[in-house]
């Protein structure tokens, strides 16, 4: 068995609002700071360390997980799992 690293990211779909990512962007717009940046989109990040077989079986284990504590909507909610060693 070895031992990972699982980064889960959560964030919204295209197309669905992200009022934090907004409200973030329209200080940055009201300092006249960072002109440069036109959007901010946040996110939530889970990070789990898993003992299994291999890269493949940690994913789908930790992907199970999610799915079995619903920590997302998936109607309106995009999930990246990446594994690490």
């Amino acid at each position: 068995m070895a031992t990972f690293s699982v980064h889960v990211t959560i964030e919204n779909k295209p197309g669905i609002s992200d009022p934090e990512g907004d409200t973030i962007l329209n200080d940055l717009v009201l300092k006249g700071t960072h002109k440069n940046i036109s959007k901010i989109k946040t996110a939530k990040m889970l990070k789990f360390t898993i003992q299994e077989k291999d890269k493949k079986t940690a994913e789908k284990k930790i992907q199970e997980i999610c799915d079995e504590l619903r920590i997302y909507n998936p109607m309106v909610s995009k999930v990246t799992i990446d594994v690490f060693e």
